[in-house]
C-alpha cells in the first residue's frame, strides 16, 4: 500500500515534536525554546488570518478599496496591468502586511509569556526535578503537544497556499487523495483563510465535471443498413450528455428568462440578474457529484431537468445559464477548467457574457455565487484556471 506524502508529511510534522520531547525530556531550558518556537508559530497563524481576512478586503474586497485608489493615479498601462493581476496583492502586498503583523504579534506574546509562562514552567521543573526518569519522559512528550498541533497548522497553510499557485498535477493530486489534509482543511484551514465559498459549499465541484469523447462510426446507408467502416465523427459527453443536449431549453425557461429581465435595459444587467436567480434559487446536488465521481451517469443533466428540480452540479448551473442567456439574446459562453474548492483544484465549468456596451467578455460563475461576487470579479483568475471555451452562442 503505498503511502500519500501529503498525508505522511502532515502525520510527521504532528508526531516529531512530541517523539523528541519523548525522548529528551523535560527540561525548563527546552520547554522555553519551545515555547518561543510555539509563539511564533501562534503568531504566524494569526498574522495569515488578519492578513487575508482583513487586508485583502481593504485592498481588494470593494470598489472603493485603498488598492483602486492607489492605481486611479497610476498610468493607464500600470493601472490596467494591476487591475487585471489580482495575484500580485496576494504575492506582494498581503505578503508584506502579514510579515508586519507578524512581528507585533510575536512581540507582545513574547511580552506576556515572559511575565508569566516562564514563571510556569520553571515551576513545572522543580516539580519533575526529583520524579523517576519514565515521568520525566512523559512531561516532555505533554508539553510538546501545542507545538505539534501548531507544526501541523503551519504545514496546513503552507500547503494549501502552494496548491493556490501550483500547476503541478501529481501535487494536487496528493493533496485531493489525502483525507487527513481534505478534513483538517475543511475544519481549520478555510476558517482561517476566510474562503466564504468552500465554507459555505464545503464539497463543491470535486471534479464533477467529466468529459468523455467517443469516436462514432456508425454509418446509415440509404438502404436502411449500417455502414460501420465509415469515418465517422467525434463526439463529447459532458456528464453523460452533449453539449447540445445540456443547453437544450424549452418554452417555459424561455418565458421566465424573459420574464425575469424584463425591467432591465442593458445586457450586464440582465446578465447580472439571470446570474443572481441561478445562484440564489439552485442548490448544489452532492448526491448527483458523487455518482459523476464514481461515472455514474444515470442522472439527467443539462438545463431543462436543473431549472425543474431546481438543483444540479456545475455543468448544469453553466448549461442553465446558457439557455436562460440565449433566451434573451445575450451572447454567452460555456467554459470548462479547474476551480479551486478551499482544498485543491478540482475540474469546474463556468460562463463568460459578451457585454456589447463594453466589447468586452466577462467571467460568470454561477455556481460560486453562494460564497461570494463571481460576476465580472476581479479576483474571478485566483480561483479558476486552465479555462477552455467549449461552446459560444
Amino acid at each position: 500500500m503505498k503511502i500519500n506524502p501529503v498525508t505522511l508529511i502532515i502525520i510527521i510534522s504532528f508526531f516529531y515534536p512530541i517523539l523528541k520531547g519523548l525522548l529528551v525530556g523535560f527540561s525548563s531550558y527546552s520547554a522555553k525554546r519551545d515555547l518561543e518556537n510555539v509563539i511564533g508559530s501562534v503568531s504566524f497563524i494569526l498574522a495569515i488570518y488578519v492578513g487575508i481576512k482583513y487586508i485583502r478586503n481593504i485592498f481588494i474586497g470593494n470598489e472603493n478599496s485603498i488598492f483602486n485608489k492607489i492605481i486611479s493615479h497610476l498610468p493607464d498601462n500600470m493601472a490596467y496591468y494591476f487591475q487585471s493581476k489580482p495575484i500580485v496583492i496576494y504575492l506582494i502586498v498581503i505578503p508584506l502586511a502579514v510579515y508586519i503583523i507578524y512581528k507585533i504579534i510575536y512581540t507582545i506574546l513574547l511580552f506576556i509569556s515572559n511575565i508569566t509562562l516562564y514563571h510556569l514552567i520553571d515551576g513545572i521543573e522543580k516539580l519533575v526535578k526529583n520524579k523517576n526518569y519514565v515521568f520525566r519522559k512523559i512531561m516532555g512528550a505533554v508539553v510538546q503537544i501545542p507545538r505539534a498541533v501548531c507544526y501541523i497548522l503551519v504545514v496546513l497553510l503552507a500547503l494549501n497556499f502552494a496548491s493556490i499557485f501550483t500547476t503541478n498535477s501529481d501535487f494536487n493530486r496528493y493533496l485531493s487523495n489525502s483525507n487527513i489534509y481534505r478534513y483538517l482543511c475543511q475544519q481549520f484551514v478555510i476558517p482561517v483563510t476566510n474562503s466564504s465559498v468552500a465554507k459555505k459549499l464545503p464539497q463543491i465541484i470535486d471534479d464533477s465535471v467529466s468529459i468523455v469523447v467517443k469516436q462514432n462510426n456508425l454509418e446509415k446507408l440509404p438502404n436502411g443498413k449500417i455502414n460501420d467502416t465509415s469515418p465517422g465523427r467525434t463526439i463529447v459527453y459532458y456528464n453523460g450528455v452533449t453539449l447540445d443536449e445540456g443547453i437544450k431549453s424549452n418554452q417555459q425557461i424561455n418565458n421566465f428568462a424573459k420574464n425575469l429581465t424584463a425591467g432591465e435595459t442593458d445586457t450586464i444587467s440582465k446578465s447580472k440578474k439571470l446570474y443572481d436567480w441561478i445562484g440564489r434559487n439552485i442548490d448544489y446536488d452532492y448526491n448527483k457529484a458523487n455518482l459523476v465521481l464514481n461515472n455514474n451517469f444515470n442522472v439527467q443533466s443539462g438545463a431543462i431537468p436543473t431549472f425543474e428540480s431546481r438543483k444540479g452540479i456545475c455543468f448544469d448551473y453553466a448549461c442553465l445559464y446558457v439557455a436562460m442567456a440565449r433566451a434573451n439574446n445575450i451572447k454567452v459562453r460555456l467554459v470548462t477548467g479547474d476551480g479551486f474548492n478551499g482544498v485543491s483544484w478540482v475540474s469546474h465549468a463556468w460562463n463568460m457574457v459578451y457585454i456589447p456596451e463594453t466589447g468586452k467578455w466577462i467571467n460568470v460563475d454561477t455556481t460560486f455565487s453562494k460564497g461570494g461576487n463571481y460576476f465580472n470579479s476581479r479576483i474571478f483568475d485566483l480561483d479558476h484556471k486552465n479555462a477552455k471555451i467549449i461552446g459560444e452562442w
